[in-house]
């Protein structure tokens, strides 16, 4: 199908450009999200009438996501998940607790804006982009960990592996320590044990 993109598409086109698409992906989605319309005469002519109030709008949108964008980047969300001990979630992070995330922040960020290639299935740092624009993104960090602790640790950029390691080299030492003393203990009760019978002799 045809279609005259009345915004900047990824990997489509610009703004006025008339391109060739799946009808799928124009019936879906650049036509209902009004990204596009169909390249009739029709359509084509109405399109070169508001052209200079869809640049102004679109201009206006891309400064408000500059802005937002400018807040955004590089902000880091806590995200508390259940998780084993070798670091993998029980289920999974998405975009909506992404969005979730910024939102209980004091950000406005929809779902749909955050571009995840997969679900996070793992505890740590996860660099995500916000799609705010067309023309503009921003970058952020979720803090995926299983308690605000956890999370200091990891922003601090200890992971879940060392922090693992971490703990069970304190608890061998607090072992070896515990052994120590009562190695110790009982080495005094052997120094007790002597030292009245050397007395009497």
């Amino acid at each position: 199908m045809q279609v005259i993109l009345l915004e900047r598409v990824a990997k489509l086109g610009q703004m006025g450009d008339v391109v060739s698409v799946k009808d799928g992906y124009a019936r879906n989605f650049l036509l209902p999200q009004e990204k596009a319309l169909r390249a009739s005469d029709a359509n084509i002519k109405a399109f070169e009438a508001q052209k200079v109030q869809l640049e102004a709008r679109n201009l206006e949108t891309k400064k408000e996501a500059e802005a937002a964008a400018a807040k955004l980047d590089g902000q880091i969300f806590v995200v508390i998940r259940s998780a084993s001990d070798s670091g993998s979630l029980y289920g999974s992070v998405t975009p909506r607790d992404a969005a979730d995330a910024a939102e209980a922040a004091g950000f406005t960020v929809d779902r749909k804006q955050i571009a995840l290639k997969a679900p996070i299935k793992d505890l740590g740092l996860h660099e995500l982009h916000v799609l705010l624009h067309p023309e503009v993104d921003a970058t952020i960090v979720l803090n995926v960990a299983r308690s605000v602790e956890e999370a200091t640790l990891q922003a601090e950029g200890k992971s879940i592996q060392e922090l693992a390691a971490e703990a069970e080299a304190q608890a061998e030492f607090e072992i070896s320590e515990l052994f120590d003393d009562m190695g110790s203990a009982a080495n005094d009760d052997d120094d007790y044990d002597s030292a009245p019978a050397s007395d009497e002799a």
